[in-house]
C-alpha cells in the first residue's frame, strides 16, 4: 500500500483499515523509512515556513521571524513525532500482559504511528504558528484511532481496551513531558550558545 492510501484510509476508513494493518508483517524499518520518516516532513517543513519566514505574533511587540527558530522548530516538528512514537510503542508493548493483551513491539509501533497520523498531517497548520492549536485538535482525533485500534493490534480484549487506553495514555502524557522539556532543554541551551534567535 502506498503512504497517500494509507493516510487516506486511516483518517477516514480506520475500523476497515485496522483489520488491513493488522494483517501485514511490515518490519518496522520499512514502516520507519516508508511511513513516519516520510510523513514527518510535513510538520517540520510547516514550521520551517511558519517561523522563518511568516513569523510568530509576540504580544506587545508585533510579528518576529528568525531564520535561526525557523531551523529548530523544523527540526523539533521532525524529531519530536518520531521519539513520540518509539516511546508510546515502548509503554503500549511494556503494559500488554497486564491487560490480557499479546506483547510484540512490531504491533504496538504499528498501532502508534498510525495513530499519530491525523497530529503528523495537521503540523501542515504550522504554516502559520498561531493555527497550531489545529495540529494539537487532529492529536484528539489520534487518540481515538488508537483506541479502536488496541483490539485489533494488540488482541486486547473487550473489557480490557478501556483501561489498557487511559493507562497507556497516562503513561504516554507524562513520557511526552519528559521528552519534550530534554528537546527543549537541548535546543534551548544550543540556541544560548548561539546567541539567541
Amino acid at each position: 500500500m502506498n503512504i497517500i492510501d494509507r493516510v487516506k484510509n486511516i483518517l477516514i476508513t480506520p475500523k476497515t483499515e485496522w483489520e488491513v494493518i493488522e494483517k501485514e508483517t511490515t518490519e518496522i524499518p520499512k514502516l520507519l523509512t516508508g511511513y513516519l520518516l516520510l510523513l514527518a516532513i510535513i510538520p517540520a517543513v510547516a514550521n520551517f515556513i511558519g517561523y522563518a519566514l511568516v513569523g510568530y505574533r509576540v504580544p506587545f511587540y508585533g510579528t518576529v521571524s528568525s531564520f535561526n527558530l525557523g531551523i529548530r522548530q523544523a527540526v523539533m516538528g521532525y524529531v519530536s513525532p518520531i521519539i513520540a512514537v518509539f516511546v508510546a510503542a515502548f509503554v503500549i508493548n511494556l503494559l500488554a500482559d497486564s491487560f490480557g493483551s499479546k506483547k510484540d513491539f512490531r504491533r504496538a509501533f504499528q498501532l502508534v504511528m498510525y495513530s499519530y497520523t491525523p497530529a503528523i498531517v495537521a503540523g501542515i497548520f504550522m504554516i502559520i504558528p498561531s493555527l497550531g492549536i489545529l495540529a494539537s485538535l487532529a492529536g484528539l482525533y489520534g487518540l481515538y484511532l488508537l483506541y479502536i485500534g488496541m483490539k485489533p493490534m494488540m488482541q486486547t480484549p473487550d473489557e480490557k481496551v478501556t483501561g489498557y487506553f487511559v493507562v497507556s495514555l497516562l503513561v504516554m502524557i507524562v513520557a511526552s513531558i519528559v521528552v519534550g522539556v530534554i528537546l527543549s532543554a537541548l535546543f534551548l541551551s544550543g540556541s544560548m550558545m548561539a546567541g539567541g534567535f
